[in-house]
């Protein structure tokens, strides 16, 4: 048990399903008071309602001071959890503008307008906590995912400039960078996911597992799955090699479709 949890003010953003939902039940469960935040209302009631929390649905950017007000003035944690993924791509086409906007706004901006209005009251009490849930996509690519892939990049850079910023003033910042989770995000990853991800897919509920471990260990990067780090390794010190391996799975994935 993490004994900072203990009724604290936790923040949980598109926690209406998937990896949010599992996060904002274990939080729950070890004794926060948690708001759930999620686009859709319905969802977003449905969790709070199953938990005892409260619900707070909306635009994760822009919540920020109603979640406080909900929770007595004060947000201990947030979880900055909500994302989104365009994928299966065609090589041939160009880019989707628009999806690298949205991206952009939801997958970083987000992460960065939550911050800006936390930090302030976190660096007068020299404590708060800040989850980042990014993606093994931020760490290393997904094939057919441009937008996503590069956007969890930046919110995977935003996480870890927080953290070497902030760190000595009391603010605990925490990556979590799964490979596949078995949410409607998945299902929506189409060949590629079927490909790279459902192997190795795990439940929400193992994420939620991890990110408390990492918490009890004090860890800033959350590896719910071990072996990424192996992964990571290599594109650090191989990265040629690296790039020819992931070049070898983008072959593989176009001769399929």
């Amino acid at each position: 048990m993490v004994e900072a949890v203990q009724d604290a003010g936790v923040v949980v953003t598109g926690a209406g399903g998937g990896i949010g939902a599992a996060l904002a039940r274990r939080f729950a469960a070890e004794g926060a008071r948690v708001v759930v935040n999620d686009l859709d209302a319905g969802k977003a009631q449905a969790v709070a309602d199953e938990i005892g929390g409260v619900a707070v649905p909306g635009d994760a950017s822009s919540i920020v001071s109603e979640a406080r007000e909900a929770l007595d003035g004060t947000v201990d944690v947030y979880c900055a959890n909500a994302g989104v993924a365009f994928g299966d791509e065609r090589p041939a086409q160009p880019l989707d503008e628009k999806a690298w906007t949205v991206s952009w706004d939801v997958n970083v901006m987000a992460h960065v307008r939550a911050a800006g209005e936390l930090l302030p009251d976190w660096l007068e009490r020299g404590s708060g906590r800040f989850v980042s849930t990014v993606s093994a996509a931020g760490l290393l690519t997904m094939i057919g995912a441009a937008p996503y892939a590069v956007t969890k990049h930046g919110a995977y850079a935003f996480a870890e400039y927080l953290s070497l910023t902030y760190r000595h003033r009391g603010l605990k910042v925490h990556a979590i960078c799964p490979q596949g989770v078995r949410t409607d995000m998945l299902a929506a990853t189409g060949s590629a996911g079927d490909l790279v991800l459902h192997p190795t897919a795990i439940e929400p509920d193992d994420v939620a597992d991890a990110l408390f471990k990492g918490m009890e260990e004090d860890r800033f990067l959350i590896l719910p799955h071990p072996e990424v780090a192996g992964f990571y390794q290599a594109r650090a010190t191989e990265p040629d090699r690296w790039l020819t391996n992931m070049n070898h799975i983008q072959q593989k994935w176009e001769a399929s479709r």
